[in-house]
């Protein structure tokens, strides 16, 4: 076969990670000097710069007014692990899986929680499970965005307004590159590292009034550990969402959070962000259409994510070998562009179909993406010329 000789241009940056994802344009460590280092997260200047955190995120994701924000601990998996642990159990719930995250969650829910009414609609990687079955008058829990198959919710428009159960959305690689229409999600999960590049450890929570109306209308059966407590008597723990977090936060990765959002607000703010990656997702577009042997791993284009991009080696003599052959082949591509310094991390997930992942998310430059593609087909050519089959 013909050989793809190596491009002249390189991305200026080579992280392509889904999480924790790029920095934003032009970071240095010089962003984190005015970091509130050697002093208490609950001294007026620490709880100052957690609000204005909280105040920040409200103004660039469009958070409505009656819409709670809260930082809590343990990442997007603690946010939604207080979700789950602290608000089902009062009705049925129906369980909505397409990758390795939601299937996390459908897990936790029927062998750790162990609820007796619990219905699940699961589809492989690729494709999205048939969302009318879903029942909104039980609690639904989902992922908006699936980070590990790169398939998403096309919109909201699957969730009745007049729902009588919560919705329980994760959002980790949706937040900051999607609409996601808060009326619609009672409890909306994301981590900062997964959303704008920000440092790991930080989850955000975001109550509506209905979860709100939950959480002091319904105790659990199960005891919860402090970190998921949010209410004491029945009332909710409104210093959660006024920046008084549950465990001691690093005020590093706070003031890494806040550049953050400054930044995006500097970048047109959530519809400026939605289209930087819209563009990063056009360039690949671009790629695989002109490219024969390779495609989306989502197979419907209205769900395809513009951040955790997924790609599944289509040619037809590499899907021949079989299941471990596949999986090499796509390792070893990805083991060459990060040994060339060209992309870092963007094997597919260890659960799911052999191929690559690409963030395309708002921190990601569409230049770097564009300088990336050939590269691709570099490494593709070079191996397949090197294997005998």
């Amino acid at each position: 076969m013909h050989t793809v000789p190596k491009p002249d241009i390189r991305p200026a940056n080579p992280n392509f990670s889904s999480g924790p994802c790029a920095k934003r344009p032009n970071w240095s460590v010089a962003a984190l000097s005015n970091a509130l280092t050697g002093r208490s997260h609950r001294s007026k200047p620490g709880k100052d710069r957690l609000q204005k955190a909280i105040d920040l995120t409200r103004s660039v994701l469009q958070v409505p007014e009656t819409h709670l924000i809260g930082i809590v601990p343990a990442s997007d998996t603690g946010a939604v692990e207080m979700a789950l642990w602290s608000m089902l159990g009062a009705r049925g719930v129906d369980m909505l899986a397409w990758e390795s995250f939601g299937s996390g969650w459908v897990s936790d829910v029927i062998k750790q929680l162990k609820l007796d009414d619990v219905r699940t609609f699961e589809a492989d990687y690729g494709k999205l499970p048939d969302l009318a079955q879903t029942d909104f008058d039980r609690d639904v829990v989902f992922t908006w965005n699936g980070t590990t198959s790169g398939v998403r919710v096309p919109d909201a428009g699957f969730i009745p307004a007049d729902r009588k159960g919560l919705t329980i959305c994760d959002a980790t690689s949706a937040a900051f590159a999607q609409k996601l229409d808060f009326n619609k999600l009672d409890v909306v999960t994301f981590s900062w590292q997964k959303a704008l590049g920000g440092e790991a450890a930080h989850g955000m929570i975001i109550l509506g009034p209905r979860a709100v109306e939950r959480l002091e209308s319904y105790t659990p059966s199960w005891p919860l550990p402090k970190i998921f407590r949010m209410t004491k008597g029945g009332k909710l723990i409104d210093g959660i969402f006024k920046g008084e977090t549950i465990n001691t936060p690093s005020m590093l990765c706070v003031e890494d959070y806040i550049d953050a959002l400054e930044w995006s607000l500097s970048a047109g703010g959530l519809d400026g962000l939605i289209a930087r990656a819209d563009a990063n997702f056009a360039a690949i577009s671009r790629f695989v259409e002109k490219t024969p042997w390779i495609g989306f791993l989502a197979e419907d284009p209205r769900t395809r994510s513009n951040t955790s991009v997924c790609l599944a080696i289509t040619d037809p003599v590499i899907s021949a070998l079989d299941q471990k052959g596949q999986d090499a082949f796509a390792k070893i591509m990805a083991a060459m562009l990060d040994r060339e310094g060209i992309a870092h991390d963007i094997g597919g997930y260890r659960d799911a179909p052999p191929g690559l992942r690409i963030w395309c998310g708002a921190t990601v430059e569409t230049a770097d993406v564009e300088a990336l593609m050939p590269w691709i087909d570099w490494a593709f050519s070079t191996q397949k010329a090197a294997i005998k089959i």
